[in-house]
């Protein structure tokens, strides 16, 4: 689906910090000004290694987390501050999120048709009972799962159909946006696929946007229109899919693409991993600010650093 970039963003993030403190003399800084925007039918893809911050965003931007400072306005909502009645009944309906372990974010005592219903419970989202079993049965077909599947308990399932549980839980209360946080990482290859090619097509059907957390590139690169790259809370680069890996231009972000396997074993063997190391790189994130590459892609860097980088 093509994505109209004319079109008001469905969410914007404006310098969103998110600091955890730890002890009176210690704070952990999570997430430092990180400003990004996803369109409606868009999938923005947020990458990195493990701890830089990709998922304290999405629950940062799902009120999971209160944000430190910065703003978050979501289907021309700010959502950033304390939410009122219906902001709140808005963002619970129209935005949903998929968790990383499916086993941990099922309750193990109920079944799979009320763990589905359960959004269309509180939010009295149907008039009759039949109505309720008709839209939960319609979900399960959707990704993929019959209708005697409501009936039976999460440990009755293999990983890959926990997942499409947790995609049909969103799915139901036909959100705007997804946020799918690393929801892949805890399934076997083959079954990775399986469940992002489901996304795609729902995507399709639906006009959801996501944002995809992930730290597989070529998962990413597969699924995604944009990309950012975050590493130790900053948003370094960002830019669309093609512009990302075809011109990297922040040495991390370098360093995260050559480190993909190559499928050709005679490209494989000549390979060459660069590395990265924040502490001896002479880089500062702190004194960067966003630089205009081309098109959609920004860099953030000091103006000596772009200039350097982009000879």
């Amino acid at each position: 689906m093509a994505v109209n970039y004319n079109a008001k963003p469905l969410l914007t993030v404006e310098g969103l910090k998110q600091y955890f403190k730890v002890s009176s003399s210690f704070t952990v800084h999570a997430v430092e000004n990180v400003s990004f925007e996803i369109y409606p039918g868009e999938t923005y893809g947020l990458v990195g290694e493990s701890g830089s911050g990709k998922s304290t965003i999405g629950r940062s931007i799902i009120r999971l987390y209160e944000p430190t400072a910065g703003k978050i306005v979501f289907n021309d909502v700010d959502i950033s501050g304390k939410l009122n009645k219906s902001a709140s009944q808005m963002l619970r309906t129209q935005m949903q999120m998929i968790f990383q372990d499916p086993m941990a974010s099922l309750n193990p005592r109920k079944k799979i048709g009320d763990i589905i219903g359960e959004g269309l419970d509180i939010h009295h989202m149907y008039k009759t009972r039949a109505e309720r079993e008709e839209k939960i049965k319609a979900i399960l077909a959707k990704v993929g799962l019959s209708p005697e599947h409501a009936t039976r308990y999460p440990h009755q399932f293999s990983g890959g159909q926990r997942q499409r549980v947790g995609i049909a839980r969103a799915l139901i209360m036909n959100p705007k946006l997804i946020i799918a946080d690393e929801c892949i990482s805890a399934l076997d290859v083959s079954i990775q696929a399986q469940v992002v090619n489901l996304m795609k097509d729902i995507q399709e059907e639906t006009g959801t946007a996501y944002l995809f957390i992930a730290h597989d590139l070529s998962m990413v690169k597969y699924i995604s229109d944009r990309i950012g790259v975050l590493h130790l809370g900053h948003l370094l680069e960002t830019g669309t899919t093609d512009e990302i890996f075809n011109n990297p231009i922040h040495p991390y972000t370098r360093s995260l693409l050559s480190a993909i396997p190559a499928p050709n074993p005679v490209v494989e063997k000549n390979r060459t991993a660069l590395t990265y190391d924040y502490k001896t790189s002479g880089i500062d994130y702190k004194q960067g600010r966003q630089h205009l590459v081309d098109g959609t892609h920004y860099v953030k860097c000091t103006d000596e650093e772009f200039a350097k980088w982009t000879l």
